[in-house]
């Protein structure tokens, strides 16, 4: 298997302190699609998200490259509360106090846990964007090292090691599904991927509430969307103008389909009911896609990424009840459901 170096690096260095994550064959899903279909749980990750493996590898990489009697800067960075978790865990390993600045309103599953590793926790912004204009802001002010949740070379190698995991395990698979937000889960396994199993298409899944990648990938450039209120809070938000993730989707990545919030809570529900799995609306988007015959898995071997499991118990509760989550407002539907990257 041809794995880029920087990737193998990465693997040498987590040294046993990430957990090789279960590749299981899924009955449901497979009936469902009339498929075979597996599901990749980085949802039973360190930290219950697939963050745990960039956060652990961005923050090493830094300690290796620090001179001799150099002290290390402060490490600041901003999260929708997954990442967020992780660089703390990773920076509580090094010894070192990251922080970390949220959205006020981000799930209190995932403050908390950033609270538990150490961090200075600042939820204090009004959304992602808001907390990573800061986090950005503060760290060149201070002279910190912001360390992004989905556009730094350290994180998209650290997520690599899960194509190559995936396939040690599953070397005939033909596609892989995988959830989208600020594009770093996608950018690190379709790098990875292209080099090592190169006939493997890559299909992203966003969600129509926040949908970035599908507007950027149409413009042929990023531009920015209206953001609603998602069940995937974790794929919420606009990217970075200069997100090194944008251009490894628009050559690698075959597709990226919407998934709707009636399909991330029938696939959160599936989940629960039939794999016994929880999942949080962005772990669970790639397998609502799926669900909802957004993708045709009927041919060869598909994965879906179930990225991560950090949900609050009170959401989960309205999502098995069917209830609906508080009305707000919402960013209509685009009118195509799917965004094809662009022919070269």
């Amino acid at each position: 298997m041809n794995v880029p170096a920087d990737v193998a690096a990465a693997r040498a260095r987590f040294d046993g302190r990430i957990r090789r994550t279960p590749l299981v064959r899924s009955d449901w899903l497979s009936e469902a699609v009339s498929g075979d279909v597996h599901l990749k749980l980085e949802s039973l990750q360190v930290t219950n998200s697939f963050k745990a493996r960039g956060a652990l590898n961005a923050v090493l990489s830094l300690v290796e490259r620090r001179a001799a009697g150099e002290d290390l800067p402060q490490i600041v960075t901003a999260s929708a509360g997954n990442h967020g978790r992780a660089i703390a865990w990773a920076c509580q390993i090094a010894g070192l106090r990251p922080i970390v600045f949220t959205p006020r309103q981000a799930p209190d599953a995932k403050l908390s846990a950033i609270r538990r590793h150490g961090a200075d926790l600042r939820a204090t912004a009004a959304d992602y964007e808001d907390a990573e204009r800061t986090a950005k802001r503060f760290a060149a002010e201070t002279g910190g090292h912001f360390i992004s949740a989905y556009s730094h070379p350290d994180l998209l190698a650290g997520i690599g090691t899960i194509a190559v995991e995936m396939l040690e395990e599953l070397p005939d698979v033909a596609r892989v599904l995988v959830p989208v937000g600020g594009g770093g889960l996608i950018a690190g396994l379709a790098t990875t991927l292209a080099a090592a199993a190169p006939g493997v298409e890559v299909v992203g899944v966003e969600v129509e509430a926040s949908h970035p990648f599908t507007a950027s990938l149409a413009a042929g450039r990023i531009v920015e969307v209206q953001v609603g209120p998602t069940l995937a809070d974790g794929l919420a938000g606009n990217m970075d103008p200069d997100n090194i993730a944008f251009p490894i989707v628009q050559r690698l990545v075959a597709r990226v389909v919407l998934a709707g919030e009636e399909d991330l809570t029938a696939g959160m529900r599936g989940l629960l009911q039939h794999e016994h799995l929880v999942a949080e609306g962005a772990g669970a988007s790639a397998v609502a896609a799926l669900l909802a015959g957004h993708v045709d898995a009927r041919q060869g071997r598909t994965v879906v990424i179930v990225s991560g499991a950090n949900v609050d118990l009170n959401v989960l509760s309205q999502v098995l009840a069917s209830r609906p989550l508080p009305k707000r407002p919402t960013t209509p539907a685009p009118r195509g459901r799917v965004a094809r990257r662009r022919q070269p």
